[in-house]
């Protein structure tokens, strides 16, 4: 596991360029500031966030695929949407997707300011039509079931979806298999000794 004291040595670790880094330093300051006025991420993880948020998030994108288009769902404080987006460079379509209509203003706003071009959807997760997804990525959103739910509708069939999961990991694959066939990886959390990241694929209803 790693521990970063600051951002720029977590973008380092990651090998992001010095553009990337830029705007990700941007990115946190952001947050530092709205999370005064809206809950955005824990107040007492804003001095380890570095790792705890943009880190953790970072660490997706070396399981990536080729992708035309990425949908990130429950995307909050834009982890690990936002950051994904940033680091792509101009890569492949960005689509956040959230209910909480003060969060996306958030979002636009750090999209706008890091010049990084994104579509944020303020709606349900259940209601969202906006794109067919090459790459699904989520963070402490809800179980591997109901993931698979919330998604099922518009994954491409060659789609990998990746999830940061917690100690429950194992339950809810084993949860997930009564109603659903697939083919998932695990991967050890760099950034959480008890955290595991999911890329799943080949997701399909039993029956």
């Amino acid at each position: 596991m790693n521990d970063f004291t600051d951002l720029r040595s977590a973008a380092a670790y990651f090998n992001v360029s010095r553009e990337t880094s830029e705007k990700l330093e941007i990115y946190e300051n952001l947050l530092v500031k709205w999370n005064k006025s809206i809950n955005l991420v824990s107040k007492s993880t804003l001095n380890s966030a570095a790792t705890r948020h943009f880190a953790d998030s970072m660490q997706l994108w070396a399981l990536r695929k080729d992708f035309d288009v990425w949908v990130d769902i429950g995307s909050g404080a834009g982890f690990p949407g936002m950051v994904l987006a940033i680091m792509a460079e101009g890569q492949g379509a960005f689509h956040l997707v959230e209910s909480d209509a003060r969060k996306c203003a958030f979002l636009r706003n750090v999209s706008r300011e890091t010049n990084t071009p994104v579509t944020v959807h303020t709606t349900r997760i259940e209601e969202f039509e906006g794109a067919k997804a090459d790459i699904v990525s989520a963070r402490a959103l809800a179980s591997v079931d109901a993931l698979f739910s919330y998604t099922e509708k518009f994954l491409q069939p060659d789609a990998i979806s990746l999830y940061l999961k917690g100690q429950t990991c194992e339950t809810e694959l084993e949860e997930a298999s009564r109603s659903w066939t697939y083919e998932a990886e695990q991967f050890a959390s760099k950034t959480d000794e008890n955290g595991t990241v999911l890329r799943i694929k080949d997701i399909a209803r039993v029956g």
